[in-house]
């Protein structure tokens, strides 16, 4: 059964097209066929400061395999293309900081979860315009 995957994409260091288009790719590669690209957008960043704004941009996915199994195929992905881990608080907060490339699921079908490793929907992605405006932009 395929499944619609729908995934934010943000890069703000190097080349961020590129970065955003080699993510792409490699999605499309093992993850599943890459339906849809909104428009790229430049935002500022959010919850951090810095000098370098964001490239930011939502794609479809057509993709056969479970939220898990994706999550841990973008993970992957983020690494191979030079992110550093996550930096998690003590409270379990994130820390925000420049990224080369950040991917993130932000709907899975209708699908409702909440584990400690991932929760979907995106449960930001409403406060953040520059999901917002892509995901609007192509969403079925």
């Amino acid at each position: 059964m395929t499944h619609k995957l729908y995934l934010s994409l943000g890069s703000n260091l190097g080349d961020r097209e590129a970065n955003i288009r080699q993510a792409l790719a490699l999605i499309d590669e093992r993850v599943g066929s890459v339906y849809r690209v909104s428009s790229y957008i430049e935002t500022a960043p959010v919850g951090f400061s810095s000098p370098n704004k964001f490239i930011n941009v939502v794609c479809l996915v057509h993709t056969m395999m479970s939220p898990m199994a994706c999550l841990r195929e973008t993970q992957k992905i983020e690494t191979e293309l030079g992110r550093t881990q996550k930096s998690i608080n003590p409270d379990g907060s994130l820390t925000y900081k420049d990224r080369l490339i950040d991917i993130d699921l932000l709907t899975y079908d209708q699908l409702v979860l909440n584990t400690p490793e991932l929760t979907l929907p995106h449960p930001r992605m409403h406060e953040r315009d520059f999901v917002l405006i892509p995901l609007k932009e192509i969403m079925e």
